[in-house]
């Protein structure tokens, strides 16, 4: 028995590159004498023509050709020398030792297994090799992938894979991973940063002696994985995070700094960057390759020696430890040539600019800034990305807010993203779940047609999340809200209006083809009295993937092909079984039944201890007569105790015929419905991305009124024309400030007001909370000029150009710097980049140094910062800048407050008007634990030196003010009248909504009259619908809720977490799409009451609870006459 399996089929790929057209004529392109890579000619120009299979088919030679390395390959046995320098495992050092680099393949011909003869299969892979020299090779053999000789190194080091034949001296480095086993290894390969080429040989029956074809099917990068037959699979592939080509070049402006996403076909050029921001952003994205340009080694102080003099030295020290390579010419055209020729992409493949003009808006962040705050990781600083967004709000939104945050918008931009979060946080309709999908995996799965019938479906949630958005009314003015925001996000300009009618169009196209979830149109074939696990196996594949009515004869000719497999199975082994089960016989005694073995993909009758010629004379003798002996694929005997007939055989030969038919049939609809989408590309990585805003804002505001945060006032900067002093009224002020990192909702928090208009000069002792202050003001800066809400009671936030923050100083043995010299790098950026619309903020100025001139140089520093106008602050233990003639015009003194508390001075944390020259510093180290006698020396070391200094502070000290805390009662929450849901409700919830405004109205209007509540309007329930959640209005608000449940069976419950509540009821087995009808109510204790109100009065109307006992658990709830009979009882 021969038969061609289904997973064995072959399925033409318009993406397949055949080595015949890989030996196509060169392409020459012109390049600079000064080009690093100058004496080797370029890379062979690669196409790829749809519509036709192009593969590789080994021919006959007799004739060895000579081997020898030409000479553009010395530069890419070079660029695997220095990689194969870095393998430091045994096995992989003892493999080097095998290689030859007289070819790509660094296979020695000398040993076994090394023959590079036209025609067989290493002369195959190194043609393959010579297309894309900086991938690793792995090839389809039988069940293998494998690789030879420097690929083959690679693998035994970073993908943990043994050599195959061992560590045995005399034959090439060989090793190679199961088929299986294929997703691991490229995550291995990958995930070390090596981009990997794939060659699949073509499946199905080969002529004798002949060598199968092969084709590439794919490639593996860092950031874009290995998609080639997930069409045909049903589960979902997580695509990683996108690593960009980089490229950094450097001009009068700045740094300048090149991101090209090959998957996207797009490229970014940011200008105008400092020092600081570039490594910023260098160390927020893992770029794929790294080039530096030429103009890097020139800096302003004409040495071509990169890092003298402070500049380039944290650039450098960043690059360094990354490999890279330089480039020369115009960047970005020659970074595009570098992408297409390390992708092996088409000459006339364009890239679309995405690079949004940079007018008015602020600087990026500085890598101190955004280290200080945590908005980059650093270890023991909060991390500000865990408070904005609610924990279980991962993934695609995290990556966002934190790039809002590194990026911060232009004031017309965060406009509208902080008017868009008013409104999230106002509505009380249920909004969407946004079904946020990566874009990269978007646009790969669409362009190379694998895309399969789980991800359709999740394409088509995203756009009827789009489209739901625009139905409401007031998640429509959300939608408008949001386009600029996605505009600047993905380069793309899109028209509202075309936005939804293209999304309505291209879910109605899915849903014609796609069987969505739901429906059952084409179930798996079963029959009594027959494994069915063999058709689950054989159809389960592509059965629920399109509608039938795309497939109609292909689903009928299955079904006869079916019917006529359980005719043959009844015919030619019931009767067999059937005489089998009649025979009494001692134990041991013969024994048959008919089985699927998935090995062989067949059901078969097998019996042991079964002799068909014993049987004869006896019923079923003409049935056992047909028995003979089951054959595997290559014709050889199964076993002894496996049989079939001719009859089945034919039926399970026409069975997996018209399977194999019917799922190619399946492919080709997937394949083409991803095609048809190629032209609707853009709308659907607009579509996409503005989702995943959608929900990074709902998340942030459903957090932000957990934590009881607010909007600020953000303002438009304006210099006045006296020395570019704020106007009265203008300025920055934060009212009840509280650190970021502190809930304030759960109290505790030491909240502060910050009014400034100009720069301050703060003082205080240690611990005193200068460095906080300074911190949490910055963090309340940056997330209000991006249109977030703000840890604080009320603010009002001018639009800064730029906010620098500077803390303390490491140094870096790196770059030979000390902590001083680093400190002093730092504060030239932020010197030369400050303006009059800018924040600064400084923390212990120049502390790395002598006190003299440290203190100098502060008020220097001081100096410039006042002249330049900008707010800030500047906060420092050098109590000599008082006595500096500083020439300062706008400058104020605050300090950190402190009181005396049993006698003992403690800090307040308030932030005060004045100077505080006391630094508590021996306080503190005995709080920490230094041994008094050692405190006890350093006073009186102090006393003896700094003795008049302390009769002449104790003479003029200053009053230390404990400034009380204003606490503000919150105002109540307002109950705005709750409108329908999207979703129009059908009978059954017509009637609940009926009856639970019928039971409840009544004493809810009564609490709220008695509160002296205006808002006393009649009662609406507001749906959830099952792929929805609760609006951030409901945030902190006591609610009841009925779940309906699949089976028509209500749930009553109340809660102050409606979005809590409605996840954990949804995480449970068959509640993932139930919905919810839900009231807002005033107080715990109200909600209370009418849950057990319902409980007890629902059932009486004809709805059935699962918790009819819970109402039991209170004291009221039951109806006037059940409550007037428990009275006359009692009496």
């Amino acid at each position: 028995m021969y038969r061609l399996t289904a997973r064995n089929a072959v399925i033409l790929m318009p993406q397949w590159r055949s080595l015949s057209f890989l030996l196509s004529h060169s392409f020459h392109r012109p390049f600079s004498p000064s080009t690093p890579s100058q004496h080797f000619r370029q890379p062979e120009r690669i196409f790829c023509f749809k519509g036709r299979k192009f593969y590789t088919k080994a021919t006959k030679k007799q004739k060895q050709s000579k081997v020898s390395i030409e000479e553009k390959d010395y530069a890419h046995v070079i660029w695997w020398k220095e990689r194969l320098q870095m393998c430091k495992k045994p096995s992989s050092v003892l493999l080097i030792k095998r290689l030859a680099f007289s070819n790509l393949l660094g296979v020695d011909t000398s040993l076994k297994n090394g023959n590079l003869k036209e025609g067989n299969l290493n002369w195959e892979m190194l043609q393959f090799k010579s297309k894309f020299p900086h991938e690793v090779l792995l090839c389809r053999v039988g069940d293998f992938y494998e690789a030879i000789g420097i690929d083959a190194c690679i693998l035994v080091e970073y993908a943990g894979l043994n050599p195959f034949g061992g560590l045995r001296t005399d034959s090439i480095p060989r090793a190679g991973c199961p088929v299986v086993n294929l997703r691991q290894t490229l995550d291995d390969l990958t995930r070390n940063g090596f981009s990997v080429c794939i060659i699949e040989e073509v499946q199905g029956p080969t002529q004798a002696r002949t060598r199968k074809s092969r084709f590439i099917s794919g490639h593996a990068h860092p950031g874009s994985p290995y998609v080639f037959g997930l069409v045909g699979d049903d589960h979902d592939l997580e695509f990683p995070d996108p690593m960009p080509v980089v490229g950094i070049s450097r001009s009068a402006k700045g740094y300048c700094m090149i991101s090209v996403l090959e998957t996207m076909k797009t490229y970014c050029a940011e200008d105008n960057l400092t020092e600081e921001a570039l490594v910023t952003k260098l160390r927020t994205c893992r770029c794929h390759h790294l080039f530096l340009h030429t103009s890097l080694r020139h800096n302003s102080s004409g040495t071509c020696r990169w890092g003298e003099f402070g500049e380039g030295g944290l650039l450098w020290g960043e690059c360094n430890v990354r490999q890279f390579e330089w480039l020369d010419g115009n960047p970005v055209d020659e970074l595009l040539y570098k992408v297409k020729e390390l992708y092996g992409l088409e000459d006339d493949i364009t890239f679309r600019n995405i690079t949004v003009a940079p007018e008015n808006r602020p600087s990026p962040l500085h890598l101190g800034t955004a280290t200080q705050i945590g908005a980059l990781p650093t270890e023991g600083i909060p991390c500000i990305l865990k408070v904005l967004l609610p924990s279980n709000c991962v993934g695609l939104p995290v990556m966002y807010i934190r790039d809002l945050l590194l990026n911060p918008p232009a004031y017309e931009i965060a406009s509208k993203i902080q008017e868009a979060c008013k409104l999230m946080s106002c509505i009380t309709c249920s909004i969407p779940e946004f079904t946020c999908i990566p874009s990269a995996k978007l646009v790969k799965l669409l362009e190379s047609r694998e895309t399969n019938h789980i991800e359709f479906c999740k394409i088509k949630s995203l756009l009827d999340d789009i489209v739901q958005l625009y139905t409401n009314s007031k998640l429509r003015e959300i939608l408008k809200l949001l386009m600029d925001p996605t505009w600047v996000a993905t380069g793309l300009k899109v028209e509202l209006d075309i936005l939804v009618d293209e999304c309505k169009l291209v879910s109605h196209r899915i849903g014609e083809i796609i069987s969505l979830d739901g429906e059952n149109d084409n179930k798996v074939t079963s029959f009594a009295e027959f494994p069915n696990e063999f058709f689950e196996d054989m159809e389960s594949s592509w059965k629920g993937r399109v509608k039938s009515i795309h497939l109609e004869e292909e689903f009928a000719e299955v079904d006869k092909a079916a019917e006529a497999l359980y005719i043959a199975i009844k015919e030619d082994f019931v009767p067999i079984i059937s005489r089998i089960k009649a025979t009494t016989a001692p134990l041991g005694g013969p024994k048959g039944e008919i089985l699927y073995t998935r090995e062989h993909e067949a059901v078969w009758f097998k019996g042991k201890r079964f002799m068909p010629s014993v049987w004869a004379g006896t019923s079923g003798e003409e049935q056992i007569k047909n028995l003979k002996p089951a054959l595997d694929s290559k014709g050889k005997k199964v076993g002894e105790e496996w049989f079939t007939t001719m009859k089945v055989e034919e039926a399970l030969d026409r069975y997996h015929e018209a399977s194999n038919k019917a799922k190619t049939k399946v492919l080709e609809l997937l394949r083409g419905l991803s095609a048809e989408l190629q032209t609707n590309i853009n709308i659907l990585v607009f579509a996409s991305m503005l989702l995943v805003i959608a929900k990074s804002l709902f998340g942030h505001v459903s957090e932000g009124r957990r934590r009881q945060w607010v909007f600020p006032t953000l303002t438009q900067h304006q210099k006045s024309e006296d020395g570019g002093i704020l106007h009265e009224g203008e300025g920055m002020k934060i009212t009840g400030l509280s650190p970021y990192w502190f809930d304030a909702a759960q109290g505790g928090a030491v909240r502060n007001t910050v009014e400034m208009k100009s720069l301050f000069l703060l003082t205080g002792p240690n611990g005193g909370g200068k460095s906080s202050l300074l911190r949490s003001i910055c963090a309340a800066a940056l997330l209000g000029i991006c249109g977030l809400m703000v840890p604080a009671e009320s603010a009002i936030i001018p639009h800064f150009d730029s906010i620098m923050l500077h803390m303390k100083s490491y140094d870096s043995p790196a770059d030979g710097k000390s902590s001083f010299q680093v400190e002093m790098s730092e504060i030239r950026s932020i010197i030369t980049r400050a303006t009059s619309k800018s924040l600064v903020l400084i923390d212990e100025i120049c502390r790395g140094t002598e006190t003299a001139k440290g203190t100098c140089i502060a008020g220097s520093i001081i100096e410039t910062l006042d002249a330049i106008s900008c707010l800030g602050i500047v906060s420092s233990h050098l109590h000599g800048i008082f006595d500096l003639p500083l020439r300062t015009k706008n400058m104020v003194f605050k300090a950190m407050g402190a009181a005396l508390i049993n006698n003992q001075t403690t800090p307040t944390w308030k932030l005060i008007d004045g100077i505080c020259k006391e630094s508590l510093a021996f306080e503190t180290a005995q709080r920490e634990g230094v041994p008094e006698e050692l405190i006890r020396r350093a006073e009186e070391l102090y006393s003896s030196v700094y003795s008049k200094d302390v009769l002449r502070g104790d003479e003029s000290k200053l009053k230390q003010f404990c400034a009380s805390t204003d606490t503000q009662s919150q105002p109540e929450k307002d109950f705005l009248p709750i409108v329908q849901s999207l979703r129009s409700p059908d009978i059954f919830n017509e009637e609940l909504e009926r009856a639970m405004i019928r039971i409840c109205e009544k004493r809810l209007i009564d609490s709220y009259k008695k509160n002296g509540d205006s808002d006393s309007s009649s009662m609406r329930c507001v749906l959830i619908g099952a792929k929805e959640q609760p609006p951030p209005s409901t945030i902190g608000a006591s609610s009841v809720y009925a779940i309906l449940r699949p089976d028509k069976k209500l749930y009553i419950g109340e809660t102050d977490d409606l979005q809590g509540r409605v996840r954990a009821h949804r995480s449970k087995e068959g509640m993932q799409n139930a919905s919810f009808l839900y009231f807002l109510v005033p107080g715990k204790s109200m909600a209370c009451q009418l849950e057990t109100l319902l409980i007890n009065q629902l059932p009486s109307l004809g709805f059935h609870l699962t918790n009819i006992a819970d109402g039991k658990h209170r004291n009221f709830g039951t109806s006037d006459i059940l409550e007037t009979e428990m009275m006359v009882r009692i009496r």
